[in-house]
Formats: structure tokens, sequence, C-alpha cells
């Protein structure tokens, strides 16, 4: 019975979040830029008999994210949880002297702004019940250093540092913020990047367990 926002919930790791929700019973607001995954996945949780609202969202936009907070509430009640999912890295990215300046905007007004905005709309909701939890998706381009990931690495570096402070800031009101930071996760993207399925071994032998 909890609501739960997911950012870029129409494909990847949100997609699969979105899903894992709804099925332990979770009513999803999928927030996704992609009108047509995201409508996919919503269409899909209802049809595994869940329940899941698609809106469509630029988390870089405050009007957009004010709009996805407030059809949660008008459609469910409140905001419980808010997974701040999107974002990723791109070709365009490289080193602090090869990147292009618009990707390093780019990273920085979609995945560290847009998640700051998400935080800033949802979590006075979740106050307002009581409590709630917020998942920042980090990286560990955060955590460690990578090769031609400057603008990625500093956003979710960024996303990090933002994590850790409000969760100091929003324990008083019972508010969790944690952050996961994945690495390569096979999702359709990364298995695009990496030359489809014949990549998936090259990936999977980076990883004690596979």
């Amino acid at each position: 019975d909890k609501v739960a926002i997911v950012t870029g919930g129409g494909a990847g790791i949100g997609k699969a979040t979105a899903a894992l929700f709804a099925r332990e019973g979770a009513r999803v607001v999928i927030a996704e830029y992609d009108e047509a995954t995201g409508a996919t996945a919503a269409d899909v949780i209802r049809a595994d008999g869940g329940e899941a609202l698609f809106v469509a969202t630029d988390v870089s936009k405050p009007e957009h994210v004010e709009a996805v907070v407030r059809q949660a509430v008008d459609r469910y009640g409140g905001v419980d949880v808010l997974y701040n999912n999107v974002g990723g890295s791109t070709t365009n990215d490289g080193s602090v002297i090869t990147s292009m300046e618009g990707e390093f905007q780019r990273k920085m007004n979609v995945d560290l702004y847009g998640t700051w905005l998400c935080c800033r709309f949802a979590a006075p909701e979740m106050i307002k019940r009581g409590g709630g939890s917020i998942i920042n998706c980090s990286s560990i381009n955060a955590l460690r250093g990578t090769t031609n990931r400057a603008a990625y690495a500093a956003a979710k570096g960024g996303v990090t540092a933002l994590t850790r402070s409000m969760a100091v800031d929003l324990a008083q009101h019972k508010v969790r913020v944690n952050a996961v930071a994945p690495g390569s996760t096979l999702t359709e993207r990364i298995l695009k990047k990496r030359g489809g399925t014949a990549g998936r071994p090259e990936i999977m032998s980076r990883h004690l367990l596979g």
C-alpha cells in the first residue's frame, strides 16, 4: 500500500524497480521522458495485476516534477517512496579536456539537478505522511576514478554528497535517504552499447560472482 515514484521507470533499472515495487503491492508512478517506454512499462504492470500511473516527465524542469508529484498525490493520496533512477553516461562524455561542454551541463541538469528537484517536491509530501524513503541512484563512477567519465562522475558525485546531506536534514522527519551505486548492469542500453548479447560475457567477467 505504499505510493512509489520511479523516475526513468520506462527502461533498464528503473523499469525493473517499478515492476518489483508493484509486485510487492505498491502503487507506482512512472515518471519517464520517453512516452512510449513509460506508457508500456505502466501497461505491463497493470497487465500483471498491479497499479501504475505513467506521467511524461523531464526531471530537469521544475514544472514537470511538481506535476508528477501532484498527480501521485491526487491519484493515490500521497508519496511514500521516491526512487531517483533517471540518468546515465553517454559517448559524448570524456575527460575534462575532451568531454563536450554541453554534455557536462546536461549531466548536471538531469542527473544532479533533476534528483534535487524530485526530492524538493516529494519530501514535503512524505513528511505529511509521517515519513518515507528516498533512494538516489549514484554510480560506481562517483566512488572510484574511471576514464572518460568526467561529466557523469561529477554529477553522480554530487548525487552522493546530496544524499548524505539530505539524510541528516530529513532524519528528524523520519524520511530515510540512501543511495545505491551500481556498476555495469545488463540493461537494454548497456547491452546495446557493449555489442548486444555478445558483450554479456565481458561484462559478467568483471564480477567475481558472475
